[in-house]
């Protein structure tokens, strides 16, 4: 399989996308970055420092900075925060630099993955968690289908199936711009 595209992996937290991008990464020989990690790299701090620093709008400020920065290169597996979506620029990148999968998880998952994590800022509200992520999921997934080239399901999937279904989307998108 030709190695010149950039796969990028969008969905919500908890869908896997940085799980899964490191292992799919290793296997196709590519580089792997997480845009979360790479915004921390950059600021020398935590994803809830910056949110209690700057607001959801400053992190969203230096998230669209490093979603352009990796989407120009080449040959990398990208996994993106839950919220990359949101910006209209970082769709566009998304769309014109690479292909695209959303990892689709059900509310119910996302749940049960995200219940210890205190690495998200956003569930860390007034509300409960459930409400929360239901109003996020309602609320970007018709963003993450619109920029999305497949769809793979990873609520009841194995790290190595969905893998494994990341692969088949990427051979059949192969082989459909070499006719």
């Amino acid at each position: 399989m030709a190695q010149s595209r950039n796969i990028f992996l969008i969905g919500p937290m908890g869908a896997g996308k940085t799980t899964i991008g490191r292992q799919l990464a290793r296997e196709l020989g590519m580089s792997f970055y997480d845009s979360d990690r790479v915004i921390e790299e950059h600021t020398g701090a935590n994803i809830p420092l910056i949110f209690d620093l700057e607001g959801e709008e400053g992190f969203r400020k230096r998230e669209r900075a490093i979603i352009d920065e990796l989407t120009a290169m080449d040959s990398i597996v990208l996994a993106t925060g839950g919220g990359a979506v949101l910006s209209e620029i970082n769709r566009e990148h998304l769309k014109q630099r690479g292909t695209v999968i959303y990892l689709y998880s059900d509310l119910d998952a996302l749940l049960h993955r995200t219940r210890k994590d205190k690495n998200r800022p956003l569930l860390h509200g007034e509300e409960s968690p459930e409400v929360i992520l239901k109003r996020l999921l309602d609320e970007r997934d018709p963003l993450y289908r619109q920029t999305a080239d497949y769809v793979i399901d990873t609520g009841n999937n194995s790290i190595r199936g969905v893998i494994k279904a990341i692969m088949a989307c990427l051979k059949n998108n192969t082989a459909n711009t070499n006719q």
